[in-house]
């Protein structure tokens, strides 16, 4: 289907027409990150780079082929990706490797590090409450619910509940590495 049908109101400003054609395009948008999600939080290069489309589709010329603004976010997205892979000095999956990591999924954990475990727990208690709440309610969610309606269970707008989350894994990470998590082997 070429969405370029709503391009003529979508560059006018209107946000109603943006946000079906966001709703048509974003799964599109998501799988075309697929290869980063082991190592950038595709989540939030998916909402920066919606939000992005927003902002330059007042100048936005279409090239004549169908679908240029899907074509415009799938590249706003996918080199967002690549700059925090740079950031993080990491690499995308490539296919196998998501399908190997799919595979070790299916297969009987390993003995969890009672350790480990106790470190994540003291660093988890130690978040601040709101961030807090937005990771447990990812984490207990376990994927089943989109985070539309995760910010709603915790009383937060979307925007909020992504940027508590957001702080919540960053203050996690810092807090495991100064009590000595050397979380690459962790995570290995």
């Amino acid at each position: 289907m070429n969405h370029d049908v709503h391009l003529r109101a979508i560059v006018s400003g209107n946000a109603r027409v943006f946000g079906q054609w966001m709703a048509a395009c974003e799964p599109t948008v998501r799988l075309s990150l697929r290869s980063f999600a082991r190592v950038v939080d595709t989540e939030a290069v998916l909402q920066e780079s919606l939000l992005r489309v927003w902002q330059v589709a007042p100048r936005f010329v279409p090239d004549g082929k169908d679908n240029g603004l899907l074509r415009l976010a799938i590249r706003i997205a996918r080199n967002l990706a690549v700059s925090e892979v740079r950031k993080l000095r990491a690499r995308p999956a490539e296919a196998d490797e998501i399908e190997a990591a799919l595979a070790e999924e299916d297969a009987p954990p390993a003995a969890p590090d009672p350790m480990l475990r106790r470190h994540i727990a003291d660093c988890r208690e130690k978040l601040p409450q709101r961030p807090r709440e937005a990771l447990d309610a990812r984490l207990s969610n376990e994927g089943a619910r989109d985070d539309d309606e995760l910010a709603a269970t915790v009383g937060m707008r979307l925007n909020t509940f992504l940027q508590n989350f957001t702080r919540a894994r960053k203050l996690l990470v810092d807090c495991l590495k100064r009590a000595g998590v050397v979380l690459d082997q962790e995570l290995g």
